[in-house]
């Protein structure tokens, strides 16, 4: 009987492998910004731009970003999948439309392979959801100009593939 009584109390006991909890802060993070990924697809498609994220294999986490004021990045890998980091700080405070803007540059950089660019207009916008951040634009990312930041964003990488193509 004592026996069976050990057996069952440390069967109640959570499991505390750290792989394992491991692979489930992944398959958070990725539910997490599945539905900003969902969209980008969507928006690309919208603009006749057909893109499946599942065929880029891209790693992608939200973690802590030791580099002050850095929303996000998007690491190159020749051998091994980009990775898209977002910064658990700023995930943690920003509205879902800031999330979306930051989502879609690092998605920008990992997926349309695009640079930043830092036009801005004679009222200091910033012409592109590609900008650094470091110029000084302001960005006016919000659901009245999103359309437009987005038709930019898809128009460039649609100009950049026939561009490559013609070469």
């Amino acid at each position: 009987m004592i026996m069976v009584c050990c057996v069952f109390f440390v069967a109640c006991f959570p499991n505390t492998d750290p792989q394992e909890d491991f692979l489930e802060a992944q398959v958070e993070v990725e539910s997490e910004l599945a539905n900003y990924y969902s969209l980008f697809e969507a928006e690309a498609a919208a603009r006749g731009i057909f893109i499946d994220l599942a065929n880029y294999d891209l790693e992608s986490r939200i973690v802590e970003i030791e580099e002050e004021n850095v929303a996000g990045t998007c690491q190159f890998h020749s051998h091994s999948n980009n990775i898209v980091t977002i910064d658990l700080e700023f995930w943690e405070n920003a509205t879902p439309t800031l999330r979306e803007l930051v989502v879609f540059h690092e998605l920008g950089h990992c997926v349309l392979y695009q640079g930043h660019r830092e036009e801005e207009n004679n009222q200091g916008a910033c012409l592109s959801i590609m900008n650094s951040g470091t110029s000084g634009c302001r960005v006016l990312y919000t659901e009245q100009n999103r359309d437009y930041y987005l038709d930019e964003l898809f128009e460039f990488s649609s100009m950049s593939a026939m561009n490559m193509n013609e070469e």
